[in-house]
């Protein structure tokens, strides 16, 4: 993941649960139903969050959750987390070095039956049949789930409402490994314009897709 966002954003990855982690204050209190692995899960994600905030010289803190399932960070910081098998990653940056990131992980496998007729629009089935024909041996239904998880991650901070797979565009360059997005949605203004577009960056590696993306300061 750090290959895919600017050097001044702090990565940290875990590629299994970590036994044994201390949640902070709230944190286990949000987890009180919580099944076993869930609680791993959410431990794990949350470690990785804290040495990201160690790699940006910040203290531990406890890393809630808002009414959108959203990340609460310590102020001052901004970040994104995401957790699939076997993969468990935060990335975080200091507020004013850029306005926002997204990154989402996932198994490298095909979406199950049905799931990309209800997260492509129209134009975007020839743009992934095109990608096909250049890299066959990429699953390019789940990297566009991967992407579009992305950009509302990414969008949400700044936006503060709902932004459905139905309200992106994205185009892919099948072997440069970047893609570009078209938000169909009347966005927050950035940078002295509407946010109607980004740009970000995926990876196909060890079985897993890595998608991340960085909306620049204003």
């Amino acid at each position: 993941m750090k290959s895919l966002l600017p050097p001044h954003v702090a990565v940290s990855e875990a590629f299994e649960d970590l036994p044994d982690v201390a949640l902070l204050t709230g944190e286990a209190e949000a987890l009180a139903r919580a099944v076993k692995k869930r609680r791993r899960e959410y431990a794990t994600v949350r470690h990785c969050a804290r040495r990201a905030l160690a790699e940006l010289g910040l203290p531990p803190a406890a890393i809630l959750s808002g009414a959108n399932r959203e990340p609460i960070w310590p102020e001052g910081v901004l970040g994104s987390l995401t957790h699939c098998d076997g993969y468990r990653a935060a990335a975080l940056a200091h507020v004013g070095t850029i306005a926002s990131l997204g990154i989402d992980a996932e198994p490298h496998e095909p979406l199950p039956p049905g799931v990309l007729d209800t997260i492509a629009r129209p134009e975007e089935y020839p743009l992934l049949d095109r990608c096909a024909s250049e890299q066959p041996g990429i699953h390019w239904d789940r990297l566009l789930f991967s992407a579009k998880e992305s950009v509302y991650k990414a969008w949400f901070p700044l936006a503060r409402r709902w932004l459905g797979f139905e309200d992106a565009t994205v185009h892919f360059d099948s072997r440069g490994g970047t893609f570009a997005v078209e938000i169909h949605e009347s966005g927050p203004v950035c940078g002295e314009r509407p946010l109607s577009e980004m740009n970000g960056r995926w990876l196909v590696r060890d079985g897993l897709i890595r998608t991340a993306i960085t909306v620049p300061a204003a």
